[in-house]
């Protein structure tokens, strides 16, 4: 097996706020990655004292340890013990019905001999290769599927749309929204390769329109992680001027790409 992790900030001068990891037992057999992209807060305040980096920080510890230590359980299952377990460290101090909750995207993957295990909870992507190199597409799409008009506002998307019914789901303080998560598995002898990407990286194709997802996936196995994300940011360069009328709202964005071949 071989693995790449690259995640470069959107702004050398702020924190990264994503988290990825990749785990692998003591036992050598199987492994589990980890990528999170922590969704950054409008002015205003979240009513925590943490910051974005510190929730991802702890939530995506959390899952790399129990989705590698508790093989037996559930992935929703494993999510929603990673972020009630994060959420105990802080209710004391935070206000975590605030609808601006520090919170984060998912995508998590495990592996054995057997079976690879997936899920996705709101706009991060996985894409799995199969042995005859057919991509498949891992999306949790509830948030492209708004209308334009309800993301114009931030304020409208955290009183109508977050976390609720309707709207868009994110991991954020309450355990249940796990069950809201794209969730599957196959068999393991059908996915040659994977990757997983947060929106930063997967721009590339969803705003740029440089290739679909199979030419996203054939593209980081040729030329690596790193190169997509140089991709993105030339891209970004050249087109700042454009930005708000392609649905941009930062001109970079924090961008994390993690490759695994078995």
């Amino acid at each position: 097996m071989r693995t790449e992790l690259v995640s470069v900030p959107g702004d050398h001068a702020r924190p990264n706020e994503d988290f990825a990891s990749v785990g692998v037992p003591a036992s050598g057999q199987g492994g589990c990655l980890v990528v999170l992209d922590g969704v950054t807060p409008p002015r205003g305040g979240t009513g925590c004292l943490h910051s974005v980096p510190w929730y991802t920080t702890r939530l995506g510890g959390a899952l790399t340890e129990l989705t590698v230590s508790l093989p037996d359980v559930p992935l929703p299952d494993a999510l929603s013990l990673a972020i009630a377990r994060t959420s105990e460290t802080h209710a004391e101090t935070c206000d975590l019905s605030h609808p601006r909750t520090p919170q984060a995207t998912v995508v998590l993957v495990r592996w054995t001999e057997e079976t690879v295990d997936y899920l996705v909870l709101s706009d991060s992507a996985l894409l799995l290769e199969s042995p005859g190199g057919a991509i498949s597409p891992v999306l949790d799409d509830r948030l492209a599927r708004l209308p334009r008009e309800a993301l114009t506002s931030d304020a409208a998307v955290d009183a109508t749309l977050r976390n609720k019914e309707g709207g868009f789901f994110t991991a954020a303080a309450d355990p249940a929204v796990a069950a809201r998560a794209v969730t599957g598995s196959v068999p393991r002898d059908r996915v040659v390769s994977l990757t997983a990407l947060t929106d930063g990286a997967t721009r590339w194709t969803e705003k740029f329109r440089e290739g679909d997802w199979a030419d996203l996936h054939t593209a980081v196995r040729k030329n690596g992680c790193r190169w997509l994300v140089d991709r993105v940011r030339a891209l970004e360069e050249a087109d700042r001027e454009r930005r708000a009328h392609l649905g941009r709202g930062k001109t970079h964005d924090d961008a994390t790409v993690v490759l695994v071949e078995f």
